[in-house]
């Protein structure tokens, strides 16, 4: 069997320019020159890829898996594309995989599992045999999670996990720790407590973003809601996914009917119509796909970084009208692998509301005819529009969508928005949003949500920046919740250090299989370096840039997006990527490689230091060092001899003696700071639990 080539009904691409690409062993997509003919043995239809010298249009006709050709050269494919053909649908070998004694699954298994939305992974600091585990990651559009599936999540980290839940950049939750052994119990416990874990991972629409925000606006509920149909027209509808952890007991859900009619809608040729996946076939996508919806300013989603980014059109009374599209985002690359890279999304058009699904489906459709199967590197949809341009990326898709995209629509500028702290949802309750540092919620932390979402009966969501808002709130529920919540550490935003309110770092070591180095467990310690670093050299404590640490290219915590990026790429070692922006609108480009974690201050300093005294009127970090431009910048890193500081006249008068001062410049030298910054410290720190009710 062979993997899929075209839609299931015919399509006419009435562009002769327009070609379909073939694979070229180590090349990008290239037209092809030759027809392809693939027959089938019985019955089924068969597929004619003619090429422009051969005809002035191009009718494409397949299914789900054609037979394999018996003359022509079959297509390189990589050996997922074969794991998926063989799989029945996602089931085989997983089904089979579950039931032996081992700790572990075979790798044709691990790479199906994915599409359930769980990981393999092993303790990297354990040394000797392998101690095996899975990581679940659940599936919540717009971030949603009901009081009853949070305290079922919470229960399940207990019972089965580490102890620990992690909340993503993509607005889900994961589950760390659990055993082979324990998976279906898990599994089945989520989903008959409204959750899933369906298509958070694996070669197909992940989890779609949307604002985390509960605002009763027009435009941000429709946000919402299209993100939620968005998210049910695009999941799997084999039953793969309850026939491995329910024992294929039905689950009754209640789709609008748009979504419905927009999925079993052939048309225009995108759906395998005999196919249990319509739109998805036997192969599903190339690779995983990521699409984010918002409202005009709210960058809360990174959105430019998605495969799909849809933004609400409305009018002057505030009445949604339709929706801008931008195509092509994403983040991961290779090290050393200049032909992958991360890019930014780029405007594909406007259409009206009610052709949201059809466009999106017909994305969707684009990238799993014509997204590269031969090397996984190269499949994501951003190396399709960067080979074709997006022109003819647009031709291509209005054959699927039927109709011509509309112009795209003047957008006021972005900006990033947190949500933290307390907020009026516009219907009479309150949200509070809290930080949460690199989404670990753990210990008293999540004791004390625990009792506090129990206790007032709150629903909650979780925000791309790695945190959770409360909903629902009365308001004479915000001071006992506003002491219990501080009590355990978390703060209101004012009393948090500004560079960790905006810090992202994924889960790295020691769990991650891919990690070169460390992430979330080393920012901690690089964000106290940088606070000293700013003091150094004389920057306000209010002051802050966007940091964001991964310990691998794949860009999980998006570091291509940020001021200061920090990639592993080496042992203890990070390429260091500057010029995002605070509103998440630039891409930042890689500075300095194989930078030790050791001489980090040797290149941040200077850096800081020149920003301080050479940059203009509110000129982020990001931005002057753009404007700097890095042959510049790399001048001032290798002439640095430290900061030309005037001796402070403010460390005397914060100590009652020169006892006491010269005791506390002692401690401040074993931490690489002096007596000053030390005191401040200190002094910041009581302030802070004194107005949040932790006195000590």
């Amino acid at each position: 069997m062979t993997t899929s080539f075209g839609a299931a009904n015919t399509v006419l691409l009435k562009d002769p320019k327009l070609q379909i690409p073939s694979f070229v062993h180590g090349g990008l997509l290239r037209p092809s020159s030759n027809s392809l003919a693939l027959t089938t043995a019985t019955r089924r239809r068969h597929t004619h890829l003619l090429s422009s010298s051969s005809s002035s249009s191009h009718v494409i006709r397949a299914v789900s898996t054609p037979a394999r050709p018996s003359t022509a050269t079959e297509t390189k494919r990589s050996k997922v594309e074969i794991i998926k053909e063989q799989s029945n649908y996602i089931r085989y070998p997983l089904n089979e995989e579950l039931l032996t004694d081992a700790p572990n699954i075979n790798e044709a298994a691990t790479q199906v599992i994915k599409f359930h939305g769980s990981y393999q992974q092993y303790n990297r600091d354990d040394r000797g045999a392998r101690n095996y585990s899975f990581m679940l990651r659940t599936k919540n559009p717009c971030g949603k999670v009901s009081n009853r599936l949070y305290l079922t999540m919470d229960d399940l980290a207990d019972q089965f996990g580490i102890g620990t839940l992690r909340l993503t950049t993509r607005q889900t939750f994961q589950l760390h720790g659990v055993l082979k052994k324990d998976l279906k119990t898990v599994m089945s416990t989520l989903i008959k407590n409204m959750g899933s874990t369906l298509g958070a991972c694996g070669d197909l629409n992940r989890n779609v973003l949307a604002p985390a925000a509960p605002f009763t606006r027009k435009d941000y509920q429709f946000a919402q809601q299209t993100a939620e149909n968005i998210a049910a027209l695009l999941t799997p509808q084999s039953g793969f996914y309850y026939d491995v952890w329910v024992d294929g007991e039905q689950v009754m859900t209640a789709e609008p009917p748009e979504v419905v009619k927009a999925r079993n809608d052939n048309s225009h040729g995108t759906n395998f119509p005999e196919s249990a996946e319509p739109i998805y076939g036997t192969q599903f996508l190339p690779r995983k796909f990521k699409i984010a919806v918002t409202v005009p300013t709210d960058n809360s989603v990174d959105i430019l970084t998605n495969d799909i980014g849809v933004v609400v059109v409305t009018d002057d009374e505030g009445e949604p009208q339709g929706f801008n599209i931008y195509v092509g985002g994403g983040m991961g690359r290779t090290h050393r692998l200049e032909t992958t890279f991360p890019r930014l999304g780029e405007p594909l058009g406007f259409v009206p509301k009610e052709d949201i699904l059809y466009a999106v489906k017909a994305i969707v459709v684009t990238q799993r005819e014509h997204g590269r199967r031969d090397d996984r590197k190269y499949s994501r949809m951003k190396y399709l529009i960067d080979s074709w341009g997006i022109e003819k990326f647009r031709s291509v898709v209005e054959q699927y969508y039927g109709k011509k995209f509309e112009s795209f629509r003047e957008l006021p500028e972005w900006e990033f928005k947190s949500y933290l702290g307390w907020h009026e949802q516009g219907d009479g309750s309150l949200f509070c949003g809290l930080h949460v540092d690199n989404g670990r919620i753990k210990g008293k932390m999540k004791t004390t949500l625990r009792e506090i979402i129990e206790k007032y009966d709150l629903s909650v969501r979780l925000t791309p920046n790695q945190n959770i808002i409360l909903c629902d709130i009365r308001n004479s529920w915000k001071r006992p919740i506003t002491t219990a919540l501080a009590q355990a550490g978390l703060l209101h935003p004012r009393y948090v250090d500004p560079l960790n309110l905006t810090a992202m770092a994924c889960p790295a070591f020691p769990l991650c299989p891919l990690a070169i180095t460390e992430a979330e467990r080393g920012i901690p310690d690089i964000l106290k370096r940088v606070r000293a670093t700013f003091e150094k050299v004389g920057l306000k404590y209010s002051e802050s840039v966007v940091i964001r640490i991964t310990g691998c290219p794949n860009g999980c915590a998006r570091p291509y997006m940020a001021e200061l990026g920090l990639v592993g790429d080496g042992p203890n070692s990070y390429q260091i990527w500057l010029g995002g922006n605070p509103s998440q609108t630039s891409l930042a480009r890689a500075f300095m490689n194989k930078v030790k974690l050791q001489d980090l201050e040797k290149v941040l300093e200077p850096l800081f230091y020149n920003w301080k005294r050479r940059r203009q009127s509110k000129e982020s970090f990001g931005d002057f060092t753009t404007r700097m431009g890095f042959e510049k910048l790399q001048e001032l890193v290798d002439k640095w001899e430290g900061p030309v500081l005037a001796p402070s006249r403010y460390n005397l008068k914060l100590f009652a003696d020169k006892e006491t001062y010269e005791a506390v410049d002692q401690l401040a030298k074993l931490q690489n700071k002096n007596a000053h910054q030390l005191a401040m410290e200190v002094i910041r720190n009581f302030v802070a639990s004194q107005q949040n009710g932790k006195g000590e």
